[in-house]
């Protein structure tokens, strides 16, 4: 049975929805507020995390970011009412595996948790992944989420890290945009291309001290991951 941490301060709405999951074989946990949320994070185990954004004490975003510090493993969506796009876009950014505007269909909810749990399973268990891989100078400690050069480490998170995995088993070959989206997002939509664009950036970033590693653009194609 996968576990679910709830964060919702409609004490209502959380008690219809944990009841609806648990339907489903979950197991849910409910806290009202971020603060509430993050106790219960650092004292128990969860499969997947479901954020509201406006909550008392710490919002969901300051939640999220607090959860990929603590656990960069752990998946998480926001459920909320707030539907801008730029809220959409930061979610995303943060690293978010699904951005879920209320009203829902609870039986849609159920789909993506479990096509969330089903990829975080499969990353598991891929006989492909392994602890550590080279990459050009770079050390990419895959279980670990960790990227050394020397004695620098770069802490990546989950979605980072699966990525990264992804460029670095296709190297040196054209990938298509939806390509790369379907097999790490899951979706090709909109909002999950900004949150690759942003995720390709980082990335960038963080091997800009090896000039033998290389992430080329191909406009309006996809992107080559090339190490020499």
């Amino acid at each position: 049975m996968k576990r679910i941490l709830l964060a919702e301060d409609d004490f209502d709405f959380a008690n219809v929805l944990k009841q609806y999951l648990e339907l489903y074989s979950f197991e849910v946990t409910c806290a009202n507020d971020g603060q509430a949320a993050l106790d219960l994070l650092k004292n128990g185990t969860f499969d997947i995390c479901i954020l509201d954004v406006m909550m008392p004490k710490m919002d969901g975003f300051t939640l999220a970011d607090k959860i990929i510090t603590i656990n960069p493993e752990i998946p998480f969506v926001f459920l909320t009412a707030r539907n801008q796009n730029e809220d959409k876009i930061k979610g995303l950014k943060l690293g978010a595996d699904d951005y879920i505007v209320k009203p829902f269909e609870v039986e849609e909810l159920v789909l993506r948790l479990t096509n969330i749990l089903k990829r975080t399973s499969k990353k598991e268990t891929s006989e492909v992944k392994r602890d550590i891989l080279k990459i050009g100078n770079y050390s990419f400690l895959v279980n670990r989420f960790e990227l050394k050069l020397d004695n620098k480490t770069q802490q990546l998170t989950e979605k980072e890290a699966s990525l990264l995995l992804y460029l670095f088993e296709n190297r040196n070959q054209l990938l298509k945009r939806e390509q790369i989206l379907n097999a790490v997002w899951g979706n090709d939509d909109f909002f999950s291309g900004r949150s690759m664009d942003v995720f390709i950036s980082r990335l960038r970033k963080y091997f800009k001290d090896d000039s033998s590693i290389k992430i080329e653009s191909i406009r309006n194609i996809g992107l080559e991951f090339k190490v020499l």
